[in-house]
Order: structure tokens, then C-alpha cells, then sequence
């Protein structure tokens, strides 16, 4: 029994070393790496509320930020996630990258196939990238571990054979807007494994972007971007 809680007690003590002292990062271990800023991290908490380090995203540890720390540039960012993507060989490519005040947000597709597979961010200070919260990771059937933590609405093999259609969503996305953001309005939907991401624009220009679970109909707004900056394509 002595021995039984002897073991205990060491997991015990590892538990919270890791958590307290040892810091890590979600992402490629061959990430470029910058100067940290004042976002530190700017990782959010689990279900993207909070500004410190959080699950979903950012580093876990301590560091003092960097105060003279200059954000990266858009290129930069892309060229992070060209070499996060490495690690998935030849069957993923970015395809659009944005400019938050708060973070890079990148969409990323199947180059076979040409569905969407994935949205990441990049710490604007750092350069690490690291899956986005919210639908990327709750609803996503094939490129997320944790698809169906928000209900079991889905299961089989992932496809985009989804009963919410492309032009439901945009009408659901265009209900939530109208009750919740009055004058925003929303583009042509994104398809992703088991939901749909669609810009949001005010004045016609940019505002933000939502997600509609293409099982459910739920919408999602993604509320930890800030404002839009600058976007750019690849083709």
C-alpha cells in the first residue's frame, strides 16, 4: 500500500510540473521562431474565451514578453504554415491567409480533392501556428480528434455529404447576423469536413467570419480575431 501512494505521489508531482514549469507548444516542432510580443501568445482558453495561453492555442509556460517585439508580416506567416503543413506531405496546401488584429487566420485545403480541410492561426508575434478553436476543432469529421465533443451528430467515414446544405448554412449565417449583428452580412460558404466557414462583411468589406455545423445547422461565430486587416490568396 506504502508503494501504491509513493507512485501516487510522483504522478502527482509530474502532473504539476508540467503544468506549472514545463512549458510546450501545439504545432510543428520545425516552426520558424520570433521575437514574443505584448499578445503573449494570445492563445484563448478552451472554448475561445480569456486572452492568456490557453488549450486551444498559444504556449503554456512563463516568459516575459518582449516589449520591442514587431509583429511578423503576412508573408512570414504564410511561409509559417507552408512548413507547418510539411508535416503533412503534399495533400494539404494554404490557400487564403488573414490579417486580425489579434492573430493570422489561415484556410487550408485538399489539393486532391479541393475541400477545405482545416483553419489555423498564427501567433502574430511568435510565428507559431496552431489549429483554431471552435469548429475547427469541435466540428471537424477528418482532421480533428475531438469532432462530436458538442453532441453526436455525426458518425461514418467523413465526407461533405452533409444533411445542412451549402445554401442552408448561408441562410442560417444570415439569421444569426440579423438577430445578433444587425447590417452584416455573409459570402458564399466555405465546405469543410462536417461544416461550412463563411466571411462576414459590413459595407461590403470584410468584418469577420462564422461557421455553420453542417449537421446541426448551429452557427458559431468566431469572436477571437479582432478586426480585419489584409487578406491575401494563393492560388
Amino acid at each position: 500500500m506504502r508503494k501504491f501512494y509513493v507512485i501516487a505521489g510522483i504522478l502527482v508531482l509530474v502532473i504539476v510540473l508540467a503544468v506549472t514549469g514545463c512549458g510546450f507548444a501545439l504545432g510543428s516542432p520545425n516552426q520558424p521562431s520570433y521575437p514574443y510580443g505584448p499578445g503573449n501568445g494570445r492563445g484563448f482558453g478552451m472554448m475561445g474565451g480569456g486572452m492568456g495561453p490557453g488549450m486551444m492555442g498559444g504556449s503554456w509556460g512563463n516568459y516575459i514578453p518582449n516589449p520591442d517585439a514587431k509583429p511578423i508580416s503576412i508573408d512570414q506567416a504564410a511561409s509559417a504554415v507552408e512548413t507547418y503543413l510539411n508535416g503533412y506531405g503534399a495533400k494539404l496546401e494554404l490557400t487564403e491567409i488573414m490579417n486580425f488584429a489579434w492573430n493570422y487566420y489561415a484556410e487550408v485545403e485538399e489539393n486532391d480533392t479541393g475541400i477545405h480541410a482545416m483553419e489555423l492561426l498564427i501567433d502574430k508575434y511568435s510565428g507559431q501556428v496552431y489549429p483554431e478553436q471552435g469548429p475547427n476543432m469541435m466540428w471537424n469529421t477528418k482532421y480533428s480528434h475531438m469532432s462530436g465533443m458538442m453532441g453526436n451528430y455525426w458518425r461514418g467515414t467523413p465526407n461533405t455529404d452533409m444533411p445542412v446544405s451549402a445554401e442552408q448554412a448561408r441562410a442560417n449565417a444570415q439569421q444569426y447576423l440579423d438577430a445578433n449583428l444587425p447590417g452584416v452580412t455573409v459570402e458564399e460558404a466555405d465546405t469543410f469536413y462536417g461544416y461550412y466557414t463563411l466571411h462576414t462583411l459590413k459595407n461590403g468589406s470584410i468584418e469577420g467570419m462564422l461557421s455553420v455545423n453542417g449537421y446541426t445547422g448551429a452557427v458559431w461565430y468566431h469572436s477571437w480575431h479582432g478586426s480585419f486587416i489584409e487578406m491575401k490568396e494563393f492560388e
